[in-house]
């Protein structure tokens, strides 16, 4: 298609729109979609909850007889399948648009380019592409859940200038500021589950929860390979919690935990362990389709081992312990010329304190269990 300054404007629109979904569709994908007539927006909207009406079925009802001839801008392929809803592509054909611009095709087997074939069967002209990879990554956990049934792994470290997560007592509060710490609650607000070691519930008692930001908690996962935490610590205070045990745990605890609403999922590696691949198997299975690991250093450098983290955020303080609890340990790593490198690499000032993220490379080496 010929990207028109009109058509990259409205799709930009459509995207802001689209953000305003996070942290409360999940499964879906975020979504946002406006209906251009004579170049004004007559009609705009985002898809609000999984199960509610879609963006395109929201701007169309706004922009009602306007639509009639009108383009409408979406940030996703319309879909053409029943779902909870009915197809979009019924809704487009019956308002009568006849111009239908998406950032991008859909991954889901259930529609990957059958909305666009379905909208060019009614004669409508259907053009994808625009502005395609701001839109793949804003739904980077629904496309890789969509495809692999995984969840996304979101690794985010607090860290001083030399790499400490902690000092030599283990004590990390607080390592970052308010502001830091209120990016992270907007962080687990926009994760379906956050997830941590026994470790870091044994010395920090974290509640896991979102205070500091706007949305819903999000489900929290501990992983606990021998099944060792007493369920007086706060991440186990409402039940709404996953322990993922090794092989062989406790029949008896596991029986109290249910009766608590905290579900266990049973992921042993055969020596003891946890086989993190089967647990994130497992939290696909239950639609989890992104997980946000705050730590430790034993279960992060575990997941970066095996090639499991997908992106990686670090707020490092800009203080110096010079001693402490270093945030990783072996990554399966053992010269300059092997480091993981990340790509397309952000660099933001939050308050007093530097935010890095990106996405990690890895290249082929060996991998491991958490123990």
């Amino acid at each position: 298609m010929t990207d028109t300054a009109d058509d990259i404007r409205f799709m930009e629109r459509a995207l802001e729109l689209a953000v305003c979904g996070r942290g409360s569709v999940s499964p879906n994908p975020m979504v946002g979609a406006v209906v251009v007539r004579d170049r004004r927006i007559v009609g705009e909207g985002w898809h609000k909850k999984a199960g509610g009406a879609h963006a395109e079925v929201i701007a169309l009802k706004e922009a009602g007889s306007l639509a009639r001839g009108a383009t409408l801008y979406v940030t996703l392929e319309p879909c053409c399948h029943y779902g909870k809803t009915p197809p979009c592509t019924d809704a487009l054909i019956k308002y009568g648009v006849s111009r239908v611009v998406a950032a991008m095709v859909d991954d889901n087997p259930m529609v990957c380019g059958g909305g666009c074939q379905a909208l060019g069967r009614a004669g409508i002209k259907m053009e994808t592409g625009l502005l395609e990879d701001r839109a793949r990554r804003l739904n980077e956990a629904y496309l890789k859940f969509i495809t692999q049934r995984l969840p996304f792994v979101t690794l985010k470290l607090a860290v001083t200038l030399d790499g400490y997560i902690a000092d030599t007592s283990g004590g990390s509060k607080w390592i970052t500021g308010p502001e830091a710490r209120r990016a992270v609650h907007r962080m687990r607000a926009w994760s379906d589950a956050v997830m941590v070691g026994a470790g870091t519930v044994a010395v920090d008692d974290p509640r896991l929860n979102v205070r500091d930001a706007e949305g819903c908690d999000p489900v929290r996962i501990v992983v606990d390979s021998r099944f060792r935490l007493p369920f007086n610590r706060r991440v186990f205070h409402d039940g709404y919690a996953i322990v993922v045990s090794g092989d062989t745990p406790d029949e008896e605890k596991t029986a109290q935990a249910m009766d608590r609403g905290i579900r266990v999922i049973r992921a042993g590696d055969g020596v003891g362990g946890v086989n993190l691949e089967h647990m994130l198997t497992a939290l696909g299975e239950r639609n989890i389709t992104s997980v946000l690991c705050e730590g430790g250093s034993i279960l992060s450098s575990s997941l970066i081992r095996q090639r499991l983290v997908d992106k990686v955020v670090f707020f490092i303080a800009p203080k110096l312990l010079g001693q402490g609890r270093a945030a990783l340990d072996d990554i399966g790593v053992t010269s300059i010329g092997e480091s993981i490198r990340l790509d397309e690499v952000v660099f933001e000032t939050v308050g007093g304190d530097l935010m890095v993220a990106g996405y990690p490379v890895y290249s082929d080496s060996d991998t491991g269990n958490v123990k």
